[in-house]
């Protein structure tokens, strides 16, 4: 049923957006969960259209006509939304009262820490680490499904794939998994084809192989590639003085915590991106009041 009270106000709108996948979620002028919604890859720098068309689909089951557009305010976390300067193209393509578009490393920090200092280790599709300091937060790593986010899904199956084809050019032994890929994917043409066209979901498909076999002699390379990358980024952020907890959050968050566990004091994410998103919306809300 619509919302149809004239003097209702303050509705909140919170999106989270990655290279796999985007979900929405919208509550109530007391905070009330009133619908959600999900939709495909969003990734804005490396989709623009898909990606407007993925997250207007999860606003939309969201909104449900529950209540008009015009009286939300909303907040999105996107992933390249830093480098595709999202927010000046895509706001005036959104039909709400007000919105925000902010990377989406800065709702996964938000929602993990939840005003505390700490490091956001985000390791989803993608890979970006956040800290928050003394009031200050810094962003790194990310950089895109091509030449960046390291440890993330997408970055696993390319390196999942491209180590089948070493294999099948002899470089390395043939491994279960190597034997299994090759196989599935009908060898090398059949990799060289699907990697024409994949977009990062595509690549990210394939990294659960690698976290399923985890002992298997290539997945045990990968694996370690990814945690040095982790591993660097982190280090990069921790503080001279003391070292900062660390939150992992994302589809791998949980995987690589147990891996990396005892390197830092680590902390469990006090929330999702999510989470973080519907926040900073609510408190976007109270601002604009």
């Amino acid at each position: 049923m619509a919302i149809t009270n004239s003097k209702d106000a303050g509705f909140a709108l919170a999106l989270d957006g990655g290279g796999t996948g985007c979900r929405a979620v919208l509550v109530d002028p007391d905070g009330q969960e009133i619908g959600r919604g999900q939709g495909g890859p969003a990734n804005v720098n490396s989709d623009r259209d898909g990606a407007l068309a993925a997250i207007l689909d999860a606003c939309q089951q969201a909104l449900g006509g529950r209540v008009g557009a015009d009286r939300v305010t909303a907040v999105m976390g996107l992933a390249g939304a830093e480098v595709s300067q999202a927010h000046d193209w895509l706001v005036p393509q959104l039909p709400f009262a007000n919105a925000r578009v902010v990377q989406d490393a800065v709702t996964a920090m938000v929602g993990a820490l939840d005003g505390e200092d700490g490091i956001v280790a985000a390791l989803g599709t993608g890979s970006v680490y956040s800290r928050r300091l003394d009031g200050k937060d810094i962003v790194v790593g990310g950089r895109g499904p091509i030449i960046g986010d390291q440890g993330g899904g997408n970055w696993l199956g390319r390196q999942l794939l491209a180590r089948a084809l070493e294999t099948a050019d002899g470089l390395h032994d043939r491994s279960p998994l190597m034997a299994e890929v090759l196989d599935k994917m009908g060898g090398v043409s059949g990799i060289i084809t699907f990697a024409a066209t994949a977009r990062a979901a595509d690549f990210a498909a394939h990294a659960p192989l690698v976290i399923q076999q985890a002992d298997d002699p290539a997945a045990r390379v990968i694996l370690a590639e990814a945690e040095r990358s982790i591993a660097a980024y982190i280090d990069r952020l921790q503080p001279a003085d003391a070292a900062l907890p660390v939150a992992f959050n994302g589809g791998l968050g949980r995987i690589f915590a147990g891996r990396l566990a005892g390197r830092w004091p680590m902390t469990e994410a006090k929330g999702s991106p999510l989470d973080g998103a519907l926040l900073m919306a609510r408190e976007l809300v109270r601002q604009t009041a």
